[in-house]
């Protein structure tokens, strides 16, 4: 985050002068929502829709996991581009009921005004680090409906445990705001299935502390792109992400943070191809769904189809 001068401006003009490979060739196809997402609710799945946002359904609850459904991950399009699938594999008005919202911190590419809009009506609740609440209540979000929480809060909510953990980044929407709202990760703890959800973060050994405290997890949905050795604090590095999954006591890996936006300055693919690589190096089961493509949690095997490739 303390980057001179000098290297700001590299990044710039490297931003500026962009590279082929940052975003794929043609739109990326993404999975219609499967019909069977809905039919037995009490199965533990999962969705994922590209970059962090993600549908969960565990003990017949239904989250959403950084629900960014925009097409750009800015007020400024031009800048991170489109959505590379072009679209998403629904409309939001075909979402049924939504038991809760999770937010890990309130960038724009994570928390989406747009989305919340169309969604603040059929959630039952949010969940958001603190400081995140007033964002919801301007966009028309009942306050009865915000919870805010600290690193290492518990809570209960229809059966479900969550938990508000630690993580290794930054927040803001604008030039004035920096770090005026908190960021996190979440544990996600159903009758017989755990997840974690990393949020954005720099590798750290709160992982480490995480695992201690709540694993182990028979998943992790685990930041895994728009990195680079200048911001290594504030986003993993592949490896890392491979590595933070060990430290949580993870099961399967399914690398998050990829294949929907261009944030930085590596290959579109290269989140995904270096995870894997890192993956079969130390003996860790990883899964690369499609974009929209069901996951059952508890399935004895998972999606590694290279779709992207």
């Amino acid at each position: 985050m303390d980057m001179t001068f000098r290297e700001t401006l590299m990044v710039v003009v490297q931003f500026v002068i962009g590279s082929p490979n940052r975003k794929p060739a043609k739109p990326i196809a993404a999975e219609p929502l499967s019909p069977l997402y809905f039919q037995d609710v009490q199965q533990p799945k999962l969705t994922w829709f590209g970059h962090s946002a993600a549908l969960l359904q565990l003990d017949g609850k239904t989250l959403l996991l950084d629900p960014m459904f925009g097409k750009a991950p800015s007020p400024f399009p031009q800048i991170g581009g489109k959505r590379f699938s072009g679209k998403l594999p629904f409309e939001i008005e075909q979402l049924p009921l939504i038991d809760a919202v999770l937010i890990s911190h309130d960038h724009y590419d994570h928390l989406d005004y747009g989305s919340i809009v169309k969604l603040k009506d059929k959630v039952k609740r949010f969940f958001v680090p603190l400081g995140v609440g007033p964002h919801l209540k301007r966009w028309g979000v009942d306050p009865a409906k915000i919870e805010e929480h600290d690193w290492w809060d518990a809570s209960e909510y229809e059966g479900l445990k969550l938990a508000c953990t630690p993580a290794r980044h930054f927040s803001g929407r604008s030039l004035t705001d920096r770090n005026a709202t908190l960021w996190c990760s979440w544990v996600i703890q159903g009758q017989e299935t755990k997840i974690f959800f990393s949020g954005d973060s720099g590798y750290g050994p709160h992982f480490k502390d995480i695992g201690d405290k709540y694993g182990p997890f028979d998943l992790t949905l685990m930041e895994c792109g728009q990195y680079d050795e200048r911001w290594a604090a504030i986003h993993m590095m592949p490896e890392e992400t491979v590595q933070a999954h060990l430290d949580v006591s993870g099961k399967v890996l399914v690398p998050i943070h990829w294949g929907a936006f261009t944030l930085s300055l590596h290959d579109w693919t290269d989140p995904v191809e270096r995870a894997i690589k890192a993956a079969k190096e130390r003996n860790v089961a990883i899964s690369t769904p499609k974009i929209g493509e069901l996951v059952v949690i508890d399935a004895p095997v998972h999606p590694t189809a290279a779709w992207w490739r």
